[in-house]
C-alpha cells in the first residue's frame, strides 16, 4: 500500500514510519516540523519507498494514497497550550482535510486519538463506552475537545460517506524519540535523574499514570489498521497503573541516581486517573502490551543518556 503518515517525524510517527517501511509499504511522511524532528527520520531516508513532506494539515493536501493514519497535533501539554489555537485546528481542520483526502482516495484512514478524551475520568479504568469528564473550557481543552471533535468527524465520514475510519484511544506510551523537553512524566523523571536533579511531582503523587512501551504502541495501531470493519474507538495502552510517587522512585532506582523528589502545585484539569481497559483490544485484535515497565525504561534510559552526552 501507498501510506500516508501526518505527524510522521515525531516521537509516534517516527516509530510508526518505520514499522510500515519494514513491512514493505511505501510511506509518505507529512510533518510540519512544529515538534517533529528530521532527526527522528534520518534514519529512514535510506529506504527508497520513503517520502517526506514538509506541510501543515491545516491546509489541504492533494495525493493519490491508500491509506492515512493521522498523527498530527502536539501530544504534550508544555506544545499543544503554546498555541491553544492551532492546537485546535490542527486537529479539527487537519482532521477535516485529510478525511476529505481519505474520501476521495477511497483510502483507509486511522486518525489516533487519545486517553485525553475520558478527561478526569469519574470512572477507572476507562472503557470506550465512557463518555468522559471533560472541561471544555480549560486549558487542556484545545487537545481535549479538539481530539473528541476529531472523533465525531470521523466518525461521521464514515456514517454518511462509508469512508474506513479507525480510532485507537492512545493512553500514556514512552520510548526513545521522545522529545527531553516535552513535559512529559517519563522524560520529565528520566532527564531530571540523570542530572541528579530534584525529580518533581505535581500534586500529592497519588495520581496514576499507565505507561505503554512504544512498539507495544505502535503494534497495535497497525494491527487495528489493517483489521476489517473496526469503526468503532479502541483503547490501546497498558492496563497497569503506577502512582507518582512510586513511578519517580522507580526512575531514580534504575538510573541509579542521587536524585531526592520535590512537591509542585497540579496543573488545572490534570487527571487524577489514567488506566484504559483494553478488554476490546484483546478480544478484538488478540493485541495486549509484552514489554514490562523496566525493560522499557531502560531502553528509554539508554536512549536519553546517548543525547545528553
Amino acid at each position: 500500500m501507498k501510506i500516508l503518515v501526518t505527524g510522521g517525524a515525531g516521537f509516534l510517527g517516527s516509530h510508526l514510519c518505520e514499522k510500515l517501511l519494514k513491512m514493505h509499504h511505501d510511506v509518505i511522511c507529512v510533518d510540519n516540523f512544529y515538534t517533529g524532528s528530521n532527526k527522528n527520520i534520518s534514519h529512514l531516508t535510506d529506504f527508497d519507498n520513503f517520502e517526506v513532506i514538509r506541510h501543515d494539515v491545516t491546509f489541504p493536501l492533494y495525493l493519490e494514497v491508500d491509506g492515512i493514519f493521522n498523527l498530527a497535533c502536539p501530544a504534550s501539554p508544555i506544545h499543544y497550550q503554546r498555541n491553544p489555537v492551532q492546537t485546535f485546528k490542527t486537529n479539527v481542520h487537519g482532521a477535516i482535510n485529510m478525511l476529505g483526502l481519505a474520501k476521495r482516495t477511497k483510502a483507509r484512514f486511522l486518525q489516533a486519538s487519545t486517553s485525553e478524551v475520558y478527561g478526569d475520568p469519574e470512572i477507572s479504568p476507562q472503557r470506550e463506552d465512557y463518555w468522559g469528564h471533560v472541561n471544555p473550557i480549560g486549558i487542556r481543552s484545545c487537545y481535549d475537545e479538539g481530539k473528541r471533535a476529531a472523533e465525531t468527524l470521523a466518525t461521521d465520514y464514515f456514517r454518511q460517506f462509508n469512508v474506513d475510519i479507525r480510532i485507537p484511544r492512545i493512553f500514556n506510551t514512552y520510548g526513545p524519540r521522545m522529545s527531553i523537553e516535552d513535559g512529559r512524566v517519563v522524560s520529565n523523571f528520566i532527564v531530571q535523574a540523570l542530572r541528579n536533579e530534584p525529580l518533581t511531582i505535581y500534586g500529592d503523587g497519588t495520581q496514576t499514570r499507565s505507561f505503554c512501551y512504544v512498539s507495544d504502541l505502535i503494534t497495535g495501531m497497525v494491527e487495528l489498521f489493517f483489521k476489517e470493519n473496526i469503526h468503532e474507538p479502541i483503547n490501546l495502552g497498558n492496563p497497569e497503573p503506577i502512582p507518582m510517587n512510586e513511578f519517580a522512585h522507580e526512575v531514580i532506582n534504575l538510573t541509579n541516581s542521587k536524585s531526592t523528589v520535590v512537591y509542585m502545585p497540579l496543573p488545572g484539569d490534570d487527571p487524577r486517573q489514567r488506566e484504559p481497559n483494553i478488554d476490546k483490544a484483546k478480544r478484538i485484535l488478540g493485541w495486549e502490551p509484552i514489554v514490562n515497565r523496566e525493560s522499557g525504561l531502560t531502553e528509554t534510559i539508554k536512549y536519553f543518556k546517548e543525547i545528553l552526552g
